[in-house]
């Protein structure tokens, strides 16, 4: 079951309120969540974004005092992907740990490239964050 799941993270020289004032904001997603795109939009109630697979409705959790960006992403006809992201304070910085989990019929390879766009994303959340503080 291990080989199913993987926690990925980051440290941010940002405290956490910072961070999370700006990464639990849906329109700033785009700019540092590259699976989420520049599609990602408001529409009426809901968050929309385009996707291989057709357009994607992004549920985020509500701004909260516990650093928690959890997000659901439902494309029609398909399960629904839970996204668990976290923000945790660590000393005077953030830590940031996104729990990725194996879709179905997922291989592999496939498995270790969403891996590594998520590094990436992260990475790019990092380097926001941080040359903004510098």
């Amino acid at each position: 079951m291990s080989e199913d799941v993987r926690h990925l993270g980051v440290s941010i020289a940002v405290p956490l309120a910072r961070a999370y004032a700006f990464a639990h904001r849906p329109d700033n997603f785009p700019l540092w969540a590259a699976g989420l795109s520049s599609s990602l939009h408001h529409d009426g109630q809901h968050w929309v974004a385009q996707t291989p697979a057709g357009p994607a409705v992004v549920m985020f959790a509500p701004p909260n005092d516990y650093g928690i960006l959890d997000h659901h992403v439902r494309i029609a006809g398909q399960p629904d992907i839970y996204i668990p992201l976290r923000m945790i304070a660590h000393g005077d910085g953030t830590q940031v740990v996104f729990t990725l989990f194996r879709q179905p019929d997922m291989n592999d390879a496939v498995f270790e490239a969403d891996a590594q766009a998520v590094m990436a994303d992260l990475e790019a959340l990092k380097r926001l964050l941080e040359q903004a503080a510098g």
